[in-house]
């Protein structure tokens, strides 16, 4: 007996409110960008400059002790985390303290270290600071600018990816999902102010990546359906590919997001952004494959013409038949 999250055999018209759920899609879009523009994004360290410091000592590293003794110094966003090493000894307990830029300068003043110094020893009375070394803004633009390149060069891939395998419509509906998805999630960060470093540009990347899966999924049965029914229309055999796929895809989208939901709610700080991002990717990724990109390829339409005596154009849907 097998687990179904759905009927082996659904009847869902995904397409009966087409105009309206892409129309949807289109304002979340627009409402992203303002949001970006006028709240901003509240980058981490990795964007902003700032000071990373790395401690030793023989207890234990307790980040919530951490925390809790640089909280009253009021230094902003600081991101505490333990470094895990095999070479270490077992009395080599280390981690990393990244401290965001201070007004007037681009690292923590000496001071501010010598303050941070002390507000630890008052927990941990053996820490030692190893290094003390400082992110600038130069640094921190480079990081923009390259993890915008790895975005674009992500999605351009793709593009060419499924161009080649499937036809240009696709490739076009894919994209314009892809891009949807980036800047709602974007759009999201923005909104609830949620740190905004490397770790969420990684997260980014894995949204491409799964919601581009989820895409060909049901591009591939599509593909397949219409070889296989030619004389039904394309807005019926794109309802019939999304349903034939329906319960692979919440099977898959459900069984990643109780992963997930574990992560935000018991990794920590450290890693909920980044969980975060995925888990609301998963959730944006799986409605873009249906709403967003088919809507696309059904406006565009595909060519399911076989090639005319004399002619050699044809597409890949025109062979075969039922």
């Amino acid at each position: 007996m097998r687990l179904r999250l759905v009927p082996e055999r659904t009847n869902i018209d995904f397409f009966r409110y087409a105009r309206a759920t892409f129309g949807a899609s289109a304002v979340a879009v627009l409402l992203s960008l303002v949001l970006v523009a006028v709240l901003g994004l509240n980058l981490g360290i990795d964007f902003r400059g700032g000071t990373s410091i790395r401690t030793v000592s023989a207890q234990p590293v307790d980040v919530g002790a951490y925390r809790a003794a640089l909280a009253p110094l009021n230094l902003g966003d600081v991101t505490i985390a333990e470094v895990f090493d095999p070479t270490f000894r077992a009395d080599e307990n280390v981690a990393m303290i990244r401290v965001q830029a201070q007004p007037g300068g681009e690292a923590a003043s000496p001071e501010d270290v010598a303050r941070i110094e002390a507000a630890l020893r008052a927990v941990v009375p053996d820490i030692r600071f190893t290094s003390v070394e400082s992110v600038g803004p130069k640094v921190s633009g480079e990081l923009i600018w390259t993890a915008v390149l790895s975005v674009l060069a992500a999605t351009a891939g793709i593009m060419v990816y499924i161009w080649l395998r499937f036809e240009w419509q696709f490739a076009v509906g894919a994209v314009v999902a892809l891009v949807h998805d980036v800047i709602v999630t974007i759009g999201v960060f923005a909104l609830l102010q949620i740190r905004f470093d490397l770790a969420i540009i990684a997260a980014l990347l894995t949204i491409l990546g799964y919601s581009i899966n989820d895409t060909v999924v049901v591009f591939d049965r599509l593909r397949e359906n219409l070889v296989k029914y030619k004389k039904m229309p394309l807005r019926e055999v794109m309802n019939l590919s999304v349903n034939e796929t329906l319960s692979r895809t919440l099977m898959t989208s459900g069984t990643t997001l109780l992963a997930l939901i574990s992560l935000l709610v018991l990794g920590g700080d450290v890693i909920r952004g980044f969980a975060f991002a995925i888990a609301w990717g998963i959730v944006i990724g799986t409605y873009s494959s249906v709403y967003v990109a088919k809507n696309v390829v059904l406006w565009l339409g595909v060519n399911r013409e076989g090639p005319k005596p004399g002619d050699g154009a044809g597409t890949r849907f025109s062979d075969g038949g039922a």
